[in-house]
């Protein structure tokens, strides 16, 4: 029973925390704002049905009270003319349709303050639901302003899941090009040490650079030369020329004389 507990309360927790993310209060306020409407044209359509019947009743009351005066004249005719008994009957009808108007009256009072309730409560919700437009459309502003602050505040920390994903891949790149440079040092000092050799074919074979290190050698012993003698006030020694390389000619043929 406990690990279902504890299992409800997490599948809640959760679900609650995708709904208000999910939730856009933009969106709410606009279905607030058309449930509201809807509302609106129900009392509109109510108003309009009770000032229907209102209406019929009116008309109805009407042709009862023709009925009643013309009643009321045959009445009077028949008994002008000595015929009572008609009399009787017309008055009969005309008390009948009195009972009618009286109720019909009761029903249209009725009507007619139910009309004028719906009237004022449809004026009353007219100006309430004109209030929530003003409200709504203004609380969306604020929240669209304050989203976009927002997002803006994120960029500038780099909190934000877009630009940490980005700043991530810079790192990435940052410690990619560090690698790759170097590596690439590395390699020269190799090629420059001969400890690694140039698949290029523009490394030194061992003639040349024991040659090049001679030169070297003998230009060091002459420049040691010059400094004694400037020291010494003498004149320099001749410098030690670097043993020149053996000539790659082919012999001369005794014919060729």
């Amino acid at each position: 029973m406990g690990l279902w507990k504890r299992f409800t309360l997490v599948f809640k927790s959760k679900a609650n925390k995708a709904l208000d993310k999910a939730e856009n209060p933009a969106e709410t306020l606009d279905y607030s704002y058309e449930k509201q409407l809807e509302l609106l044209q129900k009392v509109r359509r109510g108003v309009a049905d009770v000032a229907t019947s209102r209406k019929r009743v009116e008309l109805q009351m009407q042709g009862l009270q023709q009925q009643n005066d013309k009643l009321e004249k045959q009445a009077k005719a028949a008994l002008a003319g000595g015929r009572e008994d008609l009399a009787r009957e017309a008055l009969t009808r005309r008390s009948s349709i009195t009972t009618q108007l009286t109720d019909l009256s009761a029903q249209l009072a009725t009507l007619q303050d139910q009309e004028e309730k719906m009237v004022i409560a449809s004026k009353r919700l007219q100006t309430k639901i004109d209030s929530f437009r003003t409200k709504k459309e203004t609380i969306k502003a604020q929240y669209s302003a304050a989203e976009a602050q927002t997002k803006i505040n994120e960029a500038f920390s780099g909190i934000s899941e877009e630009l940490g994903d980005v700043g991530m891949a810079v790192q990435r790149a940052e410690e990619k090009t560090q690698t790759m440079t170097a590596r690439a040092g590395a390699i020269d000092e190799l090629l420059a040490s001969g400890a690694l050799d140039d698949a290029t074919g523009t490394s030194k074979d061992d003639l040349t650079r024991q040659l090049e290190e001679m030169a070297s050698t003998s230009e060091v012993d002459d420049q040691l030369a010059a400094l004694r003698a400037e020291i010494s006030g003498g004149e320099a020694p001749e410098s030690i020329e670097a043993p020149s390389t053996p000539s790659l000619e082919a012999p001369k043929s005794p014919d060729s004389n």
